[in-house]
């Protein structure tokens, strides 16, 4: 759905460096994190796709077709400084909105009232946005964003503001627009929406591109060989042999399990017969890192 080839963006004559050379591919129909700490490009990156600023060098492709104008309309654009008017009535900025991406007021009427009933907001039409709660203008933002249904959703820290009962809603809703065809670009802080909501990531830090790929694949780079072990009727004195040629670490006993963490670098197969001499295996997990874990290991 878009590829990013190569994108330079400075700023102060060429002083501060925003994005450096910096290349994506995402697919179609798919959620696609863009993930990096503070400062790292990704603000600059989602600018330039909505042709608010422009790269100093590098290409990129909507559909296959280099980035122009009316692309504008083909993009639904949710920044994390969100820009509603506080004394216009809900339902006259949706109208509004909807009309500069070329909706007709029929139609955009039609998909305001579909998704007020979706996020269980009917009775808001008439109020005013000074009038509503952050988590409240939230919801009026998110929908302003997704009225025209956009090709391409690009989503900056769309869960801010909003108590877990409404993240988990909005969330459904990303997720059924992306089953729907829409693809979208999210960009958050919060690793376990990732890790929920993304088929693939890219992570930027000091303006070059750390990683990228599908999550599973992304994660996978970073394990270590160490397994989650749970056993039951130990052999103590097996265990003391077993603890003498293996590394074993995090060793808890409760009702009758035994827990521990172990780094292997050899044959599973050979570990999982080592461990039968011990007792009855309960539970044998390698642990794949969390997205937090790559983002902070990445980064670091």
């Amino acid at each position: 759905m878009l590829t990013a080839e190569r994108i330079t963006k400075t700023y102060n004559a060429g002083k501060k460096i925003a994005l450096e050379d910096f290349s994506i591919e995402v697919p179609k129909g798919s959620i696609y994190g863009l993930l990096g700490p503070n400062g790292a490009g990704k603000t600059s990156f989602i600018r330039i796709v909505n042709q608010i600023s422009q790269a100093d060098s590098g290409e990129i492709f909507i559909g296959g077709e280099k980035l122009n104008v009316h692309h504008i309309k083909e993009i639904g654009y949710m920044p994390e400084e969100r820009g509603l008017y506080k004394n216009m009535t809900i339902g006259d900025q949706l109208l509004y909105f909807g009309e500069l991406k070329g909706m007709s007021k029929n139609d955009a009427l039609s998909q305001a009232k579909f998704w007020f009933e979706q996020l269980n907001i009917d009775q808001w039409w008439k109020k005013k946005l000074s009038e509503l709660s952050k988590g409240m203008a939230q919801k009026i933002q998110f929908v302003v964003t997704v009225l025209h249904r956009p090709k391409l959703l690009i989503l900056d820290e769309p869960f801010s503001g909003f108590d877990p009962v409404n993240a988990n809603l909005i969330k459904d809703q990303i997720i059924h627009l992306k089953n729907s065809g829409t693809t979208v670009i999210l960009s958050t802080h919060r690793m376990e929406s990732v890790e929920e909501m993304c088929d693939y990531v890219a992570l930027i830090n000091n303006a070059r591109k750390v990683l990228d790929g599908k999550i599973f694949d992304v994660r996978e780079k970073f394990k270590k060989n160490i397994f989650g072990i749970t056993l039951s009727d130990v052999d103590s004195e097996a265990f003391t042999t077993f603890k003498n040629r293996f590394s074993v670490e995090n060793e808890t006993s409760e009702n009758g399990l035994l827990s521990f963490d172990l780094k292997n670098e050899t044959d599973q197969n050979l570990l999982l017969s080592e461990l039968l001499k011990i007792g009855k295996i309960r539970s044998f997990d390698e642990k794949i890192p969390s997205m937090n874990e790559v983002f902070i290991n990445a980064v670091s």
